[in-house]
Formats: C-alpha cells, structure tokens, sequence
C-alpha cells in the first residue's frame, strides 16, 4: 500500500520522528476516506486537484483553522512527492496549490517571575516523584529542548562532571546543550533519590514515571500543566511553551540568534526567528522606558 510505504520512507529514511509520522499517517488516512467516501476513490493517486480542492473547502466549513488545514495540506505535498519519485504519479496535483492565509498567533511565554514561583516557591513532595516533577520543569526550561527530547533521554547522555548534556534532535541529529549549575544540582539529587527505587526497571533512560518505566507524552504535559496552573493564568501550559519561555528569556538578556539557534537545534535561524516578537516587544519596552524624549 502507498501510504505504508510513504511511511516507512518519513520514518527509516528521512528519520521524522514519530510525532510528526503519526501527525501525517494520520492526515493522508483522513484525505483517502474523504476519497472514498466521497468520490469513491481507492487510491489517493487518483485524485485531482478539483478533489483535494473539495475536500478544503469541507474543512474549511467545518470550522478547522487555515493552520491546520496548512499542516494537512502540506503532509499531503509529501506525500503526491513520494509518490512522483516512486513513479506512481506522473505529476503532483498540488503542484500550485497556494497555502491559506493564517494569522500568526503570538504565543505569551511565561514571565521570569512565573518561572521562579515554579522553581522556587512551590513545595514539590520530597519523594521520587517530586523530585522528577521539579526536575522535568528545570530541564525544559533552562535548557531548551523538546519534550520528545526530554523523553528520549538517556542516562549517559548526561554529563554531571563536564555539566554537558547530548541531546538527540529531530533527524537523529545530535547537539550538545550546557547545564548550569542548579541544574546540576536537581540531577544529581534526582539520581541519588532513583538508585533508591525498588521499580527501577528501566536502565537506560534518565527519567522514568513511578513505576520505573519510560515517560510518555501525556504525563509531560500533566506535569507541566499541574504546576504552571499553580503559579500562571495563561491558558496555554505546555512543554512547548516551556522552549518557547527558555528561548524568549535568553534572547531578552542578550542572547545572539546564531547561539539560540544552536541550543535550540534548529536547522536555520528563519525557525529561530519566531521566537524574536517577543522580545521585541521587550526592547520596546526598554526603549520607552529609557529614552529621554519618551518622558517628556
């Protein structure tokens, strides 16, 4: 089948990783039903533009945002492109498909005094779990990284003595992002209070859930989202907002783009970039605030 084919290719050959395989799994198998539904279709290479046309005007009144339905357009381009290389198609029909229009929505990090709250003035249990829950906190915000990331780490690629931490990105490509020295501290303080737990099954990764398992994507999130409604309003709490806050923060005290752009493990500084409005708005601030004809 096409599409198992298309996905063996994004995952072993372009290593995508399993997010963004599932994200587009998910949106080609939506666009074959409607086919098949719709226009009694078997094979996504039979469609035409004036198709896929229908199908975005149906979810345009279905209310999906242009976002979205930009990100299901574009896993459809990936997938009409695999199948040209394959000589399944002899051209793709979204060949001058041109993306919807989309508002920009400018996400609000958290502000430092949220994050000290976080870190600093609520009382985590002292057991392993709360010490993990800290420690999850601490390692997205002070070092930037995703929460598949997170997730993915392992207990070598962490280095106390040299405060260096490998991290493997998206592509399998590897960077390595420096630990300070109060992250430091929460490591070995979590490693110490681990070599005590009887459910230590799993040796390999650095964090595990209370059953000494591997973490998982949704006890991330519901830890993020216990402890940041402790101390924030904002409706959005998520690990991601954590990278975005990490990335905002360095960049108001005076951070070069090229430097977050690595810490960050971005491919070009354009992705980087979303990351300045915010501290935009910031020098804004500052500027307003220090410039003598802003007082008069």
């Amino acid at each position: 089948m096409s599409l198992d084919a298309f996905i063996s290719y994004i995952a072993l050959e372009k290593n995508y990783s399993p997010h963004t395989v599932k994200a587009y799994a998910r949106d080609i198998a939506e666009f074959m039903d409607y086919c098949g539904e719709s226009h009694n279709l078997t094979e996504a290479r039979e469609a035409n533009y004036t198709i896929i046309r229908s199908w975005i005007i149906g979810l345009v009144e279905r209310g999906i945002s242009n976002r979205s339905i930009n990100r299901k357009i574009s896993s459809l381009k990936s997938f009409y492109k695999f199948l040209q290389r394959t000589g399944q198609v002899n051209n793709t029909p979204l060949a001058k498909h041109r993306a919807l229009k989309s508002e920009k929505t400018i996400q609000v990090p958290f502000s430092e005094i949220e994050m000290s709250k976080v870190l600093r003035a609520i009382e985590y249990e002292p057991d392993f779990g709360g010490l993990r829950d800290r420690l999850i906190i601490e390692l997205l915000y002070t070092t930037g990284i995703r929460r598949a990331e997170l997730i993915n780490l392992k207990r070598a690629d962490i280095d106390i003595d040299r405060k260096l931490l490998k991290v493997v990105g998206k592509r399998n490509k590897e960077r390595i992002v420096p630990l300070i020295s109060t992250l430091v501290d929460s490591i070995t303080a979590y490693l110490e209070k681990r070599n005590m737990q009887e459910h230590e099954v799993d040796q390999t990764y650095f964090l595990l859930t209370n059953n000494g398992h591997k973490l998982y994507e949704t006890f991330v999130y519901r830890v993020i989202n216990k402890y940041l409604s402790k101390v924030s309003s904002k409706v959005k709490k998520s690990p991601h907002m954590l990278r975005h806050t990490f990335a905002t923060h360095l960049l108001n005290q005076g951070a070069e783009l090229n430097t977050l752009k690595e810490l960050l493990g971005h491919s070009s500084l354009a992705s980087t970039q979303v990351y300045t409005h915010s501290s935009i708005a910031k020098l804004k601030e500052v500027h307003s605030a220090a410039h003598p004809r802003s007082k008069e």
